[in-house]
């Protein structure tokens, strides 16, 4: 089963909503604050956001057949959060665009294989396209739920998060 065109350009602007809106929290913070090591997977919120933009740009390089290749999965990109969230911002730009073109896909190209170095099994990988999309997604919101978890234990209020709730979804009433 593949996604839909509607799937594809509903969580791309889901995922360029959420960046924005929890960067948004997390410019609130001192940054020593936003750099503590606090034990999450990547050490901190800054961290984590560092993570989720490199994971992005790693998917996007495979995806357009560019290359993309970080020392690991847990290399800072950007240590000024200022610098960190105008890239935000241009990579969710940019998987706009993607998502626009993935959309246009037929069932026949979104069920043909994507080959890619995995960095996480130090070895090459096959899957569906389709099946790499859903995932793409699919991690992006898995790491704004550990952001947003640490956004909490922070006491930071970070808002509605479902996609229930993305402006534009909610259909009017009869």
């Amino acid at each position: 089963m593949t996604p839909s065109g509607d799937y594809i350009r509903t969580m791309s602007r889901y995922n360029q909503w959420m960046n924005e809106s929890l960067f948004r929290v997390c410019a609130e913070m001192p940054d020593a604050e936003r750099k503590a090591d606090v034990g999450a997977s990547y050490r901190s919120i800054h961290g984590v956001l560092n993570h989720q933009l490199l994971g992005d740009r790693l998917w996007l390089s495979r995806f357009q057949k560019t290359t993309f290749a970080p020392a690991s999965l847990s290399q800072e990109l950007y240590a000024d959060f200022d610098e960190l969230w105008s890239e935000r911002r241009k990579t969710d730009a940019e998987i706009e665009r993607w998502a626009r073109e993935m959309a246009a896909l037929s069932e026949a190209e979104l069920s043909a294989p994507l080959t890619f170095f995995s960095v996480a099994l130090q070895r090459e990988a096959t899957l569906s396209l389709w099946h790499a999309i859903v995932h793409f997604f699919n991690h992006q919101t898995h790491h704004r739920g550990q952001l947003t978890t640490l956004l909490n234990q922070a006491g930071r209020d970070f808002g509605l998060v479902d996609l229930l709730w993305l402006p534009g979804v909610e259909q009017p009433k009869p």
